[in-house]
């Protein structure tokens, strides 16, 4: 397991003050606690070193986003407005050459719609209104598979803030060559603590880490339960042949009574660990999205 230490300030750039095309409007908006900056920052160091990892070596880099939501997320008492990874996504460069948006919620697709439509027409955005489960065979169409003559790189981002979606899901994406990043957060905390997931959620955290499920089960406390699941997690994803790497990353919260939090990447296309590498040594003491 690699693990990386980033450790971001607290105090952050106004990301409206830097983002005069982004403006506010009256549809949908999801309300986060200031820790998600932290977790944006992270994911927007992964897509660029995903990018230069991969510019130059094959012909197309697309990414997909299982959970896409809405398109923005308000934080704090002043509703500062910030943008989600999709948006963050069509902000890169080098850019990706298509992505994909998932989200079933109808009023966040309506939103994230009219989002992407007014801040990125004419760009290469498809967007699906359906369970991430069910657009596998759609991903299939839409994604051309790599031949000898023409290489397709696919980071597939899978951030839903629950542990409800199944490892068979990622297993099927896995076999069609994609790499996956991973922020495992979820609620955590006094009251949906390590036995509220051990006992009403045991359901999920099977489907989540499969055979792995004993050794969460014998958690003891919310911090060893959280490791234990995503080692479990990251333990699977190994069997699928992808190289693992992890960062761990501050973390102050209310509905995460963690210290940290991990973020995973797997891959078969790049070493993980060179991905990891480059995240930390671009780390930057302030938040600047773009």
């Amino acid at each position: 397991m690699c693990v990386v230490f980033l450790f971001l300030y607290n105090h952050f750039m106004s990301i409206e003050s830097k983002l005069p095309a982004f403006s506010k409007d009256d549809f949908t908006v999801t309300a986060v606690e200031p820790w998600f900056k932290v977790k944006l920052q992270v994911i927007q160091d992964y897509l660029q070193a995903f990018l230069a990892e991969t510019a130059g070596r094959v012909n197309e880099i697309v990414f997909v986003d299982l959970f896409a939501g809405s398109g923005f997320y308000s934080v704090g008492h002043q509703r500062e407005l910030i943008p989600m990874p999709g948006l963050l996504a069509l902000k890169q460069d080098p850019s990706f050459t298509k992505v994909i948006l998932c989200e079933q919620e109808a009023e966040a697709a309506k939103a994230l719609k009219v989002r992407t439509n007014k801040f990125f027409r004419g760009r290469n955005v498809v967007l699906f209104e359906e369970r991430p489960q069910d657009v596998v065979e759609k991903l299939r169409l839409y994604i051309p598979p790599s031949k000898k003559d023409y290489k397709v790189a696919v980071l597939c981002l899978v951030d839903p803030f629950t542990i409800q979606y199944e490892f068979s899901l990622l297993e099927k994406l896995a076999s069609f060559g994609y790499s996956f990043l991973i922020p495992y957060t979820f609620q955590l905390n006094a009251r949906s603590d390590f036995r509220f997931y051990q006992k009403e959620k045991r359901d999920e955290v099977k489907y989540f880490v499969g055979a792995n499920e004993g050794s969460v089960m014998s958690a003891n406390n919310n911090t060893e339960f959280y490791k234990k699941l995503v080692r479990s997690h990251q333990n699977n994803m190994l069997t699928l042949g992808l190289s693992v790497s992890l960062s761990a990353h501050k973390l102050e919260s209310k509905q995460m009574d963690l210290p940290f939090f991990y973020v995973g990447l797997f891959s078969k296309l790049v070493s993980a660990k060179v991905i990891a590498r480059d995240v930390k040594e671009s780390a930057q003491p302030q938040f600047e999205l773009f």
